[in-house]
Protein backbone atom coordinates (compact mmCIF):
# COMPACT_ATOMS: atom_id res chain seq x y z
CA UNK A 1 0.00 0.00 0.00
CA UNK A 2 1.57 3.50 -1.03
CA UNK A 3 0.74 5.99 1.80
CA UNK A 4 0.10 9.09 -0.58
CA UNK A 5 -2.46 6.48 -2.82
CA UNK A 6 -3.97 4.00 -0.24
CA UNK A 7 -5.62 1.94 -2.75
CA UNK A 8 -5.19 -2.24 -2.39
CA UNK A 9 -5.65 -5.00 -4.94
CA UNK A 10 -8.10 -7.85 -4.59
CA UNK A 11 -7.55 -11.12 -6.86
CA UNK A 12 -11.09 -12.70 -7.18
CA UNK A 13 -12.08 -15.94 -8.19
CA UNK A 14 -12.42 -16.96 -11.97
CA UNK A 15 -14.60 -19.64 -12.81
CA UNK A 16 -14.14 -21.39 -16.38
CA UNK A 17 -18.47 -21.12 -16.97
CA UNK A 18 -18.43 -17.14 -16.03
CA UNK A 19 -20.52 -15.44 -19.13
CA UNK A 20 -18.62 -12.27 -18.30
CA UNK A 21 -14.98 -11.70 -19.07
CA UNK A 22 -13.04 -11.71 -16.18
CA UNK A 23 -11.53 -8.78 -14.17
CA UNK A 24 -8.40 -9.96 -12.96
CA UNK A 25 -7.39 -7.90 -10.53
CA UNK A 26 -9.67 -4.93 -9.04
CA UNK A 27 -8.49 -2.05 -6.87
CA UNK A 28 -10.35 -0.25 -3.90
CA UNK A 29 -9.65 2.88 -1.95
CA UNK A 30 -9.02 2.87 1.59
CA UNK A 31 -10.24 5.92 3.26
CA UNK A 32 -7.39 7.61 5.34
CA UNK A 33 -9.19 7.47 8.52
CA UNK A 34 -8.50 3.70 8.47
CA UNK A 35 -5.04 4.41 9.06
CA UNK A 36 -5.27 6.58 11.43
CA UNK A 37 -6.06 4.01 14.95
CA UNK A 38 -6.74 7.35 16.99
CA UNK A 39 -6.55 11.10 17.17
CA UNK A 40 -2.99 11.81 17.78
CA UNK A 41 -2.61 15.62 19.66
CA UNK A 42 -1.93 18.47 17.93
CA UNK A 43 -2.27 17.75 14.61
CA UNK A 44 -2.03 20.50 12.10
CA UNK A 45 -5.23 21.87 10.68
CA UNK A 46 -6.97 23.63 7.97
CA UNK A 47 -7.87 27.06 7.94
CA UNK A 48 -11.80 27.14 8.29
CA UNK A 49 -12.54 28.24 4.66
CA UNK A 50 -10.41 25.47 3.33
CA UNK A 51 -11.41 22.80 5.77
CA UNK A 52 -15.69 23.93 4.64
CA UNK A 53 -14.17 22.90 0.95
CA UNK A 54 -12.18 19.95 1.87
CA UNK A 55 -14.28 18.39 3.77
CA UNK A 56 -12.07 18.25 7.00
CA UNK A 57 -10.33 20.02 9.55
CA UNK A 58 -7.19 17.88 9.30
CA UNK A 59 -4.88 17.15 6.38
CA UNK A 60 -4.08 13.44 7.54
CA UNK A 61 -7.90 12.72 7.00
CA UNK A 62 -8.22 14.10 4.13
CA UNK A 63 -8.16 11.54 1.02
CA UNK A 64 -9.58 13.32 -2.16
CA UNK A 65 -11.58 11.44 -4.50
CA UNK A 66 -10.17 10.24 -7.68
CA UNK A 67 -12.96 9.15 -10.76
CA UNK A 68 -11.08 6.20 -12.46
CA UNK A 69 -12.15 7.22 -16.14
CA UNK A 70 -13.24 11.12 -16.90
CA UNK A 71 -14.96 9.44 -20.10
CA UNK A 72 -17.23 7.68 -18.07
CA UNK A 73 -20.94 8.59 -17.84
CA UNK A 74 -20.09 12.15 -19.53
CA UNK A 75 -22.44 13.16 -21.76
CA UNK A 76 -21.42 15.55 -25.06
CA UNK A 77 -22.85 18.57 -25.40
CA UNK A 78 -23.08 18.26 -29.22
Amino acid sequence: MNATKPTRDWYPFVGPFDPCPPKYVKSYYVPPNELIPYQPMNLPQFSLPEALRLGTLWPALYGPYEARSSMRGQQSDE
